[in-house]
């Protein structure tokens, strides 16, 4: 059993491979076990046309990534579910259907140093309440092929109104957040998790009827989709993808387990959905910025922002209810299509309050809200 297993998911990535791929492979942490869980691939590879030229049944169905990993990382072992099976279910069956003792997930577009892996190893075996950490990830120019000293995250901070934004986001790094502290949570993009932590606030499934469908298409179309877990999930799938990650770490505070960042690991992240620069103080930015994000990550935003709230504080904060607001008020205005995704918000409302309660009577802890009074920090 390895010590750390790294879930890569490969979504269109041919882009970034090539800087990715070889960053793992460098890590100077060795006990681990690589998955790449292809999701969507970048064309027919060049194996494939070739097949396609000699053969009139079209040749085996290999993609672009498919084919770069087979051929020059053979030791990762590669994952198909046919279809896009979105980030919080892909890696849920991972989770369910393997051990080890940590999990390092790492995003399409995430460069790590060579001793990312280690040093934050090295930081969770010290202190085994720490759920969930993750390393100082600044941003990476794709398109240049050049690494910048501009913040992408140093952990996610929240305040009461239920606003979670990564910290530092876009400043320039001059070594102001490199000190070792408690976060509200970590980033989706470059987080390593505990099993243990996993294994405490996986919650029971609340949709079974849809989970079989959605099983059966899995097995249909792949013959080594990992089973899946019919009882209980890791990520909430209803969530999809975006602020799953914030619900997971924050049902780790709630279970009485700690969120750490990790200065002195370091990755750049070549993200293409963050916040805007200045937030809600300067609309006409914030219009911009939010123009250049597709509907359907502005319409997961929205219901999940919400429903991370409804399922994880302990009450109600008058703040929030404002800010929701004026943010209803914004959308109404300026993005009235965000407003479709209103019929999945209500249908899925019942299953959150049932979460709700179940994390209620879990709770162990209340401590992390200590941190919606300090600006999502504690030294």
């Amino acid at each position: 059993m390895p010590k750390v297993i790294v879930i890569q998911q490969v979504f269109k990535s041919r882009k970034w491979m090539e800087l990715v791929y070889p960053a793992l492979a460098r890590q100077t942490f060795k006990d681990v076990e690589i998955i790449s869980q292809i999701v969507e691939d970048d064309g027919l590879s060049a194996e494939t046309l070739l097949a396609r030229h000699n053969f009139s049944d079209g040749g085996a169905k290999v993609g672009w990534c498919e084919e770069y990993i087979r051929n020059n990382f053979p030791q990762i072992k590669i994952l198909k579910p046919g279809y896009n099976i979105g980030f919080a279910r892909g890696h849920n069956e991972i989770f369910a259907s393997t051990d080890c003792e940590y999990y390092q997930l790492v995003n399409p577009d995430l460069i790590l140093e060579p001793d990312y892996i280690q040093q934050i190893v090295k930081t969770m075996d010290e202190n085994p309440q720490i759920g969930a950490a993750t390393g100082k990830l600044l941003q990476y120019n794709f398109d240049r092929r050049e690494k910048t000293n501009i913040i992408d995250t140093t952990g996610i901070v929240m305040s009461r109104n239920g606003r979670a934004r990564d910290r530092g986001q876009h400043e320039a790094d001059s070594n102001q957040y490199d000190r070792q502290l408690q976060v509200v949570g970590v980033s989706g993009a470059g987080p390593m998790y505990r099993k243990s932590a996993l294994e405490e606030v996986k919650m029971p499934r609340q949709s079974r009827a849809k989970r079989v469908g959605l099983r059966a298409k899995s097995e249909l179309l792949t013959p080594n989709t990992l089973a899946l877990s019919p009882d209980s999930e890791y990520f909430d799938e209803d969530f999809h993808s975006y602020w799953e990650d914030t619900d997971l770490t924050l049902r780790m505070q709630n279970r009485g387990f700690q969120c750490l960042y990790v200065p002195n690991a370091t990755g750049y992240h070549g993200r293409t959905a963050g916040s805007s620069k200045k937030g809600y103080k300067d609309v006409s930015e914030y219009r911009q910025h939010h123009g250049t994000i597709s509907q359907q990550v502005k319409q997961l935003n929205y219901k999940n922002h919400m429903f991370v709230v409804v399922k994880n504080f302990p009450g109600f904060y008058w703040k929030f209810f404002v800010r929701e607001c004026f943010m209803l008020e914004y959308v109404a205005v300026f993005e009235i299509a965000t407003l479709k995704i209103l019929p999945s918000l209500f249908r899925q409302l019942p299953r959150m309050l049932k979460k709700r309660k179940w994390i209620k009577e879990h709770r162990k802890s209340l401590e992390w809200v200590k941190l919606l009074n300090n600006k999502g920090l504690l030294s």
